[in-house]
């Protein structure tokens, strides 16, 4: 005779689930540290204390081709002659 326990269905449906999440615990543990390392490698990132001048970002926008040689002249005129206020 073959001993059926009442409770053995409730085991049958959550064990499916207990291993999803262990799986996606592991999953994103995996990826937060991934990221965290790729982080790391790049080098220190830029905060609020070490914005980019406004110097950095004409220079930035002129590289890239966003403004022409005109606008940089200008806007580099127009800042000098900020900078050299007292």
């Amino acid at each position: 005779m073959m001993y059926w326990n009442q409770t053995s269905w409730i085991w049958m449906a959550v064990m499916p689930l207990v291993w999803i999440v262990v799986i996606g615990l592991v999953v994103w543990l995996v990826a937060r540290f991934a990221v965290n390392t790729d982080t790391r490698r790049e080098g220190p990132q830029r905060t609020s204390a070490s914005r980019e001048t406004p110097e950095e970002i004409l220079d930035r926008r002129f590289a890239s081709g966003e403004i022409d040689l005109d606008t940089y002249t200008e806007a580099r005129d127009r800042l000098s002659s900020y900078r050299e206020r007292p």
